[in-house]
């Protein structure tokens, strides 16, 4: 009996725990998005600065994806306990299909701003005119709908199980998702592109010094290539 009574108390901490912690990260990172949501768009020195663009892009993904968490976390509460992913078909594809369309999305603006960050401040012409911001739009445009068409499959299969819930019932998309997905799209090739173009971007910036740039210029281009970076 104290066995199962101390387990019993381990959950039920766990999951306070779990609760605070959602509700604690919601409200920094929303405040914080907001603060550079407002600061990227109404700063007149960011103005038409590609790399703010991708800032402002991130930003509001990832106030999407705290306010989805949050959700979740408020459902179970009114359920008390019951996870709604067990009791809804519709919310359960959207819980599994919207965060990995978020995490997808966030992950190709990362990679974006940092390559884009290297090619501006790359010390050859016809690179840095391959950095502008109509490209950039494009580019988010672009991983919006082709991150949003990734999804589909999932919200095909997935399926609501008696004993495990929300699960992907066909066999092949779990082995991509096993082996592929997680592993390498959100894994292994982001961290290495973004950390690759950011320490390139780092190392461009510093032989920005050597060339006759405005001291403002130099001073943003390093602000913006330590906040990707």
């Amino acid at each position: 009996m104290s066995n199962s009574t101390d387990i019993f108390n381990i959950v039920a901490a766990s999951k306070t725990f779990y609760n605070y912690s959602t509700y604690i990260s919601f409200s920094i990172g929303l405040i914080g998005s907001i603060l550079n949501i407002l600061v990227f768009t109404n700063t007149k020195v960011f103005y038409q600065n590609r790399c703010a663009f991708y800032l402002v892009a991130e930003s509001i993904f990832n106030i999407a994806q705290l306010t989805q968490n949050f959700a979740n976390t408020v459902w179970t509460l009114f359920l008390n306990g019951t996870d709604p992913q067990t009791v809804s078909l519709t919310w359960c594809k959207l819980r599994t299909c919207l965060p990995q369309w978020y995490r997808l999305t966030l992950t190709a603006i990362i990679c974006f701003a940092a390559i884009d960050q290297f090619l501006s401040t790359h010390h050859r012409p016809y690179l840095r005119q391959l950095s502008s911001l109509t490209i950039a739009r494009y580019q988010v445009y672009f991983a919006i709908g082709l991150c949003l068409l990734h999804t589909i499959p999932a919200a095909v299969f997935i399926r609501i199980s008696p004993l495990f819930g929300c699960i992907v019932s066909n066999n092949g998309l779990i082995n991509y998702y096993s082996f592929v997905f997680y592993p390498i799209m959100s894994g292994l090739f982001p961290i290495c592109v973004s950390s690759l173009f950011s320490i390139l971007a780092y190392r461009n910036v510093r032989h920005i010094v050597r060339r006759q740039i405005p001291i403002n210029r130099r001073r943003l281009d390093q602000q913006l290539t330590a906040m990707i970076f």
